[in-house]
């Protein structure tokens, strides 16, 4: 598709109705984001890796098309964002929001399983927006919005392969932020707590097998804890989801937006926590420069 295309094809979507792009939509979050754009009067391009399995998940609607999208195949990314420039001519919002979660202590992770992660939750946003932008680009205009979580804010124990790739995708969205908005484009990352999606479910996660004598009572005790969760967790995705309506309104749309009260206390204790790292050593930290006096 060249930039030519996408320009000549953008106004076949009425003004006012945006048309959102958001993977991962057969269950979840993604199905939730899906539905309140639809009811607020959006187009929806919804994506996953078994398109039928997303209709059914989201409901009929003359404005929406699900289109297959494994996010880890940049060929399957390019496809999706040329059926949805065909049929809706334009793309206003993309949601990056398709992931899964590899659970486990690093040294029980294996390569694989580590590797797997990566390509998913931070290679796969990338896919995506890389497909994506030459659309963006010559419209001059669009919200790129990746789902990352508080792990991409805290790393914590059990999330060395989840938040080594949300951390990749902060870091990858945020300098992204400058490099597009010449063009008209924005970005936004949104770190949920705990909401009560499917991703603490068995289709989203896999614990890594205890192997390691050393580690065998936390291992039980913390899959056990996890796993204990699931259905529990406090965040209403639905409400999340019409925030991200509310919030794609905006002329400047938040850089980063926490999600949930437990979201809001982390970026309080993390900041608090940075100052104080700054503050330990802060005349041995700011006396490492030359001295070419």
């Amino acid at each position: 598709m060249t930039e030519q295309q996408t320009t000549t094809e953008q106004n076949e979507t009425p003004a006012g109705k945006k048309v959102w792009f958001i993977t991962g939509a057969g269950r979840g979050m993604g199905t939730d984001i899906a539905k309140a754009a639809l009811a607020a009067g959006h187009a929806v391009v919804a994506t996953g890796r078994n398109p039928e399995r997303v209709s059914q998940a989201i409901g009929p609607s003359k404005d929406l098309l699900a289109v297959k999208l494994d996010v880890t195949d940049p060929a399957d990314a390019t496809a999706a964002i040329v059926a949805a420039v065909e049929r809706f001519g334009r793309i206003d919002v993309l949601v990056n929001n398709a992931g899964n979660f590899y659970a486990g202590f690093f040294e029980e992770i294996s390569p694989e399983d580590f590797r797997t992660q990566i390509e998913t939750t931070m290679f796969g946003p990338m896919n995506v927006t890389r497909a994506a932008l030459p659309v963006l680009r010559a419209q001059r205009s669009g919200l790129l919005v990746t789902i990352s979580s508080t792990a991409g804010i805290a790393g914590g124990e059990f999330l060395t392969a989840y938040a080594a790739s949300k951390f990749g995708v902060e870091g990858w969205a945020e300098s992204l932020a400058p490099e597009v908005a010449p063009f008209g484009i924005r970005t936004m990352i949104v770190e949920p707590g705990f909401f009560r999606t499917e991703l603490l479910t068995p289709e989203s996660t896999q614990y890594a097998e205890s192997t390691i004598e050393d580690y065998a009572e936390r291992n039980e005790q913390t899959v056990a804890a996890w796993q204990s969760m699931n259905g529990l967790q406090g965040g209403d995705p639905a409400r999340l989801a019409n925030a991200l309506i509310e919030l794609a309104e905006l002329d400047e749309p938040p850089l980063r937006f926490a999600a949930g009260a437990d979201a809001v206390g982390l970026f309080d204790t993390r900041a608090k926590a940075l100052q104080a790292q700054a503050d330990a050593h802060r005349e041995l930290s700011s006396n490492l420069a030359h001295d070419d006096a």
